[in-house]
């Protein structure tokens, strides 16, 4: 037998984003994961550069209910009779009618909440560069008055109808068979806004890449979205601070591209290959993640602990479960670029415990997060489905 085993036919279900981001690259490593372990797996994708061109109104009720993904998904499952369904992303395009197509056909289905957006329109927990909590397990009318979708209380609106329509219906109660949380501070909040406990359970995010060479390492990295929620501003405060001779290296794109550019304690280099991202990383002493929104679980601290790198975050939401100080990095008050500094410059100061936090960031990597360890995890969490 395969190791695919009983589960061999897996159907995956996800909207794609305009600008490719974390969420994408997750659903593409578990497909190939999943191949590599003997499964068939078929895809429904949408991408959202599909929204050009389609009306306001249109759009709306796609995002509410999807008739298209009705049809389509209908007759994928008749023709390909999938074991499960695994859905990612399914705003605007294919929508939660995904979860009773699968019930109608007694078809069990999890879904991974790789953010908030059940809890909050916006999906970060974060207004006006603070976090907030008023729509988590309550009306997401605060979210419609303070216009936290993309600026607008029109699209927000939409987001809010389509979580208020689907809470009306029971999809997220009785229609999706489980959860996959990526942390406990994650699953917490999910249980604090109303999902069922007994329903979610937890999966890291995982990437698969080789010890890396031992090498010279020097500098300090950050790789990101250059936006207000990735602490940019708080980034460039730290930059500031830091000695003239030393420089933060700066690897991603972003509408706060142009602040980056223009500070000389920055070593901007735009967008990167995840080949070259790795580069970066197996050659430097430290990458930052001063994030100041509950960032669920970043692919960039994975990345960072496979290349033996050591991780200075924020002490916020779940980033404490990934970084462990004085053990893999270390943790500093989200917003505050001055402790930031701090914090680089003492740890800069003591290269060989630096250089040993890498080579237990790795570990830690090989015990937790590794390809491996995460195929057992998911097909573990296949094995107990039932139908919801």
């Amino acid at each position: 037998m395969s190791s695919a085993g009983t589960l061999q036919r897996v159907l995956l279900v996800h909207n794609a984003y305009q600008q490719r981001g974390g969420e994408d690259a997750v659903v593409e490593s578990e497909l190939a994961l999943l191949r590599q372990h003997g499964h068939e797996v078929q895809t429904y994708f949408r991408h959202n550069d599909e929204v050009r061109g389609q009306s306001p109104a249109g759009l709306a009720l796609q995002a509410v209910w999807s008739r298209s993904t009705v049809q389509d998904l209908s007759s994928q499952i008749q023709r390909d009779r999938p074991d499960v369904i695994h859905v990612h992303n399914t705003l605007p395009l294919v929508s939660p009618a995904v979860f009773w197509v699968a019930h109608r056909h007694r078809i069990p289905v999890v879904m991974t909440l790789h953010n908030f957006r059940l809890l909050c329109p916006q999906a970060m927990l974060l207004r006006e560069g603070r976090v907030c909590e008023d729509c988590v397990g309550r009306s997401p009318w605060p979210a419609v008055v303070h216009g936290c979708y993309r600026g607008s209380r029109a699209q927000t609106a939409v987001v809010s109808a389509m979580l208020g329509v689907h809470r009306a219906l029971g999809t997220w109660q009785r229609r999706v068979s489980r959860y996959i949380a990526l942390n406990e501070f994650a699953r917490q909040k999910y249980i604090e806004g109303g999902l069922p406990a007994e329903r979610i359970v937890l999966k890291p995010n995982f990437v698969d890449l080789p010890r890396p060479p031992e090498l010279e390492r020097s500098g300090v990295l950050f790789v990101g979205r250059l936006s207000e929620e990735k602490g940019v501003r708080t980034l460039i405060e730290a930059a500031q601070a830091l000695p003239p001779g030393l420089r933060v290296t700066v690897v991603g794109d972003g509408p706060l591209r142009p602040l980056v550019e223009a500070h000389p304690r920055l070593r901007y280099l735009g967008p990167q290959a995840a080949e070259a991202v790795q580069a970066q990383m197996a050659a430097a002493q430290l990458l930052l993640v001063p994030s100041i929104w509950f960032e669920n679980f970043p692919r960039t601290i994975v990345e960072a602990f496979a290349c033996g790198l050591p991780v200075i975050a924020s002490r916020l939401g779940a980033l404490p479960e990934l970084v462990e100080p004085g053990f893999t990095g270390d943790l500093v008050e989200p917003g505050n670029g001055q402790a930031l500094a701090a914090c680089i410059q003492r740890h800069l100061a003591h290269a060989g415990a630096l250089a040993e936090m890498g080579r237990q960031a790795r570990r830690h990597y090989e015990l937790h997060w590794s390809a491996s360890r995460n195929y057992e995890t998911l097909i573990r969490i296949y094995e107990s489905l039932d139908v919801a």
